[in-house]
Protein backbone atom coordinates (compact mmCIF):
# COMPACT_ATOMS: atom_id res chain seq x y z
CA UNK A 1 0.00 0.00 0.00
CA UNK A 2 1.31 3.32 -1.47
CA UNK A 3 2.07 5.83 2.01
CA UNK A 4 1.73 9.06 -0.18
CA UNK A 5 0.47 11.46 1.96
CA UNK A 6 -2.56 13.53 1.16
CA UNK A 7 -2.09 17.24 0.54
CA UNK A 8 -5.47 18.99 1.69
CA UNK A 9 -7.80 18.69 4.97
CA UNK A 10 -10.19 17.80 2.85
CA UNK A 11 -8.26 14.98 0.96
CA UNK A 12 -6.84 13.79 4.55
CA UNK A 13 -10.59 13.83 5.76
CA UNK A 14 -11.63 11.50 3.24
CA UNK A 15 -8.59 9.13 3.02
CA UNK A 16 -8.80 8.65 6.46
CA UNK A 17 -12.64 7.90 6.63
CA UNK A 18 -12.11 4.51 5.86
CA UNK A 19 -10.99 2.07 9.19
CA UNK A 20 -9.22 -0.37 6.82
CA UNK A 21 -7.68 2.18 5.40
CA UNK A 22 -6.62 3.37 8.23
CA UNK A 23 -5.28 -0.30 9.81
CA UNK A 24 -3.31 -0.92 6.47
CA UNK A 25 -1.79 3.00 6.99
CA UNK A 26 -0.94 2.17 10.01
CA UNK A 27 0.40 -1.49 9.08
CA UNK A 28 3.07 0.30 6.56
CA UNK A 29 4.12 3.04 8.59
CA UNK A 30 4.75 -0.33 11.98
CA UNK A 31 6.19 -2.94 9.77
CA UNK A 32 7.40 -1.19 6.51
CA UNK A 33 8.74 -4.36 5.36
CA UNK A 34 5.76 -6.55 5.82
CA UNK A 35 7.35 -8.31 8.81
CA UNK A 36 4.84 -7.84 11.40
CA UNK A 37 6.52 -8.24 14.35
CA UNK A 38 4.92 -9.30 17.89
CA UNK A 39 5.74 -6.20 21.06
CA UNK A 40 6.03 -8.64 23.85
CA UNK A 41 8.52 -11.24 22.75
CA UNK A 42 9.85 -10.55 19.36
CA UNK A 43 8.75 -13.10 17.44
CA UNK A 44 7.66 -12.84 13.55
CA UNK A 45 5.31 -15.70 13.77
CA UNK A 46 1.97 -13.70 13.31
CA UNK A 47 -1.41 -14.03 12.27
CA UNK A 48 -3.77 -11.51 11.39
CA UNK A 49 -7.75 -11.56 12.92
CA UNK A 50 -9.07 -9.33 9.88
CA UNK A 51 -12.60 -9.31 10.96
CA UNK A 52 -11.22 -7.44 14.52
CA UNK A 53 -8.08 -5.64 12.71
CA UNK A 54 -6.10 -7.25 15.56
CA UNK A 55 -3.06 -9.62 15.35
CA UNK A 56 -2.30 -12.10 17.31
CA UNK A 57 1.17 -14.15 17.97
CA UNK A 58 1.64 -17.87 17.17
CA UNK A 59 4.88 -18.21 19.38
CA UNK A 60 4.44 -20.96 22.18
CA UNK A 61 3.76 -19.24 25.35
CA UNK A 62 3.08 -15.78 23.87
CA UNK A 63 -0.06 -16.08 22.61
CA UNK A 64 -0.43 -12.29 22.81
CA UNK A 65 -3.18 -9.87 20.72
CA UNK A 66 -2.30 -6.63 19.52
CA UNK A 67 -3.40 -3.85 17.34
CA UNK A 68 -1.13 -0.84 15.41
CA UNK A 69 -1.09 1.50 18.27
CA UNK A 70 0.83 -0.91 20.40
CA UNK A 71 4.11 0.39 21.44
CA UNK A 72 3.03 4.10 19.46
CA UNK A 73 1.92 7.39 20.49
CA UNK A 74 -1.58 6.14 19.68
CA UNK A 75 -1.62 3.62 22.28
CA UNK A 76 -3.77 3.22 25.38
CA UNK A 77 -6.29 5.78 23.39
CA UNK A 78 -10.01 4.78 22.91
CA UNK A 79 -10.22 7.39 19.94
CA UNK A 80 -10.35 5.77 16.36
CA UNK A 81 -7.37 6.19 13.92
CA UNK A 82 -9.44 7.80 11.84
CA UNK A 83 -9.12 11.03 14.40
CA UNK A 84 -5.76 10.54 15.08
CA UNK A 85 -4.41 10.68 11.81
CA UNK A 86 -6.43 13.43 10.87
CA UNK A 87 -5.37 15.64 14.39
CA UNK A 88 -1.84 14.62 12.77
CA UNK A 89 -2.36 16.05 9.65
CA UNK A 90 -3.89 19.60 11.26
CA UNK A 91 -1.04 19.99 14.01
CA UNK A 92 2.02 19.10 10.94
CA UNK A 93 0.19 22.20 8.93
CA UNK A 94 -0.66 24.33 11.04
CA UNK A 95 2.02 27.22 9.96
CA UNK A 96 0.85 29.22 13.35
CA UNK A 97 0.00 26.14 15.76
CA UNK A 98 -3.45 25.24 16.54
CA UNK A 99 -4.90 25.19 19.87
CA UNK A 100 -6.49 22.82 21.96
CA UNK A 101 -9.66 24.09 21.92
CA UNK A 102 -9.54 24.39 17.77
CA UNK A 103 -8.35 20.69 17.18
CA UNK A 104 -11.26 19.33 19.65
CA UNK A 105 -14.09 21.43 17.29
CA UNK A 106 -12.34 20.65 14.53
CA UNK A 107 -12.38 16.66 14.91
CA UNK A 108 -15.61 16.70 17.26
CA UNK A 109 -13.73 15.50 20.03
CA UNK A 110 -13.47 17.11 23.91
CA UNK A 111 -11.04 20.19 24.39
CA UNK A 112 -9.42 17.43 27.32
CA UNK A 113 -8.84 15.29 24.58
CA UNK A 114 -7.76 17.22 22.27
CA UNK A 115 -4.92 18.34 24.94
CA UNK A 116 -3.92 15.08 25.51
CA UNK A 117 -3.42 14.15 21.57
CA UNK A 118 -1.47 17.88 21.29
CA UNK A 119 1.11 16.34 23.60
CA UNK A 120 1.60 13.03 21.92
CA UNK A 121 1.73 14.26 18.16
CA UNK A 122 4.17 16.71 20.07
CA UNK A 123 6.23 13.98 21.17
CA UNK A 124 6.35 11.98 17.99
CA UNK A 125 7.29 15.34 16.25
CA UNK A 126 9.89 16.06 19.01
CA UNK A 127 11.59 11.91 18.65
CA UNK A 128 10.67 12.13 14.84
CA UNK A 129 8.62 8.93 15.28
CA UNK A 130 4.98 7.55 16.20
CA UNK A 131 6.76 4.23 17.38
CA UNK A 132 10.14 4.91 19.05
CA UNK A 133 10.73 2.75 22.73
CA UNK A 134 13.09 2.93 24.64
CA UNK A 135 16.03 0.49 25.06
CA UNK A 136 19.28 -0.16 26.68
CA UNK A 137 19.99 -0.07 30.58
CA UNK A 138 16.53 0.91 31.76
CA UNK A 139 16.20 2.08 35.41
CA UNK A 140 13.20 1.30 36.91
CA UNK A 141 11.31 2.45 40.21
CA UNK A 142 7.73 2.85 41.90
CA UNK A 143 5.52 5.18 43.97
CA UNK A 144 2.13 5.95 45.21
CA UNK A 145 -0.43 8.25 43.78
CA UNK A 146 -3.53 8.96 45.38
CA UNK A 147 -4.81 11.34 48.14
CA UNK A 148 -4.90 11.13 52.01
CA UNK A 149 -7.49 9.30 53.51
CA UNK A 150 -8.72 11.50 56.27
CA UNK A 151 -9.22 13.57 53.11
CA UNK A 152 -11.79 10.90 51.39
CA UNK A 153 -15.29 10.83 52.28
CA UNK A 154 -16.28 8.57 54.40
CA UNK A 155 -18.25 6.46 51.88
CA UNK A 156 -14.87 5.52 50.37
CA UNK A 157 -12.93 4.87 53.67
CA UNK A 158 -15.25 2.09 53.70
CA UNK A 159 -14.34 0.50 50.87
CA UNK A 160 -10.76 0.84 51.10
CA UNK A 161 -8.72 -1.94 53.42
CA UNK A 162 -7.53 -1.01 56.70
CA UNK A 163 -3.95 0.63 57.35
CA UNK A 164 -1.97 3.47 56.49
CA UNK A 165 0.45 5.17 54.27
CA UNK A 166 -0.15 3.20 50.34
CA UNK A 167 -3.47 1.63 51.27
CA UNK A 168 -6.01 2.57 48.19
CA UNK A 169 -3.11 4.44 46.02
CA UNK A 170 -2.38 3.71 42.58
CA UNK A 171 1.22 1.83 41.88
CA UNK A 172 3.49 4.30 39.54
CA UNK A 173 6.61 2.53 37.92
CA UNK A 174 8.71 5.27 35.65
CA UNK A 175 10.96 3.67 33.58
CA UNK A 176 14.06 5.91 32.32
CA UNK A 177 16.84 5.38 29.45
CA UNK A 178 19.82 6.12 30.48
CA UNK A 179 21.13 9.26 28.74
CA UNK A 180 17.45 8.98 27.19
CA UNK A 181 13.73 9.47 27.95
CA UNK A 182 11.72 8.46 30.30
CA UNK A 183 8.30 6.66 30.04
CA UNK A 184 5.45 5.69 33.24
CA UNK A 185 2.60 3.39 33.65
CA UNK A 186 0.79 2.78 36.54
CA UNK A 187 0.94 -1.29 37.64
CA UNK A 188 -1.36 -3.67 40.01
CA UNK A 189 1.58 -4.14 42.44
CA UNK A 190 5.14 -4.62 43.04
CA UNK A 191 5.91 -7.86 43.03
CA UNK A 192 8.54 -8.65 40.85
CA UNK A 193 6.74 -10.03 38.21
CA UNK A 194 4.60 -7.25 37.49
CA UNK A 195 7.83 -4.64 37.40
CA UNK A 196 9.66 -6.89 35.04
CA UNK A 197 7.30 -7.43 32.88
CA UNK A 198 7.66 -4.57 30.72
CA UNK A 199 5.52 -3.13 28.31
CA UNK A 200 5.54 -2.58 24.55
CA UNK A 201 7.50 0.60 24.84
CA UNK A 202 10.01 -1.00 25.94
CA UNK A 203 12.65 -2.77 23.39
CA UNK A 204 13.16 -6.74 24.28
CA UNK A 205 16.46 -7.63 25.61
CA UNK A 206 16.64 -4.16 27.39
CA UNK A 207 18.07 -4.71 30.54
CA UNK A 208 16.06 -3.69 33.43
CA UNK A 209 18.32 -1.94 36.64
CA UNK A 210 15.97 -1.64 39.55
CA UNK A 211 16.11 -1.17 42.97
CA UNK A 212 18.72 -2.88 45.49
CA UNK A 213 16.15 -5.57 46.09
CA UNK A 214 14.91 -6.05 42.85
CA UNK A 215 18.28 -6.36 41.38
CA UNK A 216 19.48 -6.33 37.94
CA UNK A 217 17.16 -8.67 35.46
CA UNK A 218 16.97 -8.75 31.68
CA UNK A 219 13.81 -7.67 30.09
CA UNK A 220 13.17 -11.20 28.25
CA UNK A 221 13.07 -12.81 31.68
CA UNK A 222 9.13 -11.54 31.91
Amino acid sequence: MSTEHPKTLIDAVTYFADPQVCHDYMKSIRWPDGVIVCPKCGGDKVGEIASRRMFQCKSKGCRKQFSTKVGTIFEGSPLSLQKWFVAVWSIANAKNGISSCELARAIGVTQKSAWFMLHRVRLAMKTKSFKKRIKGEIEGDETFIGGKMRNMHKSKRRKLPKGRGTVGKAVVQGLLERRGEARVRVVKDQKRSTLIDLPPRVVPMSMLVERLFLGVVEADEA
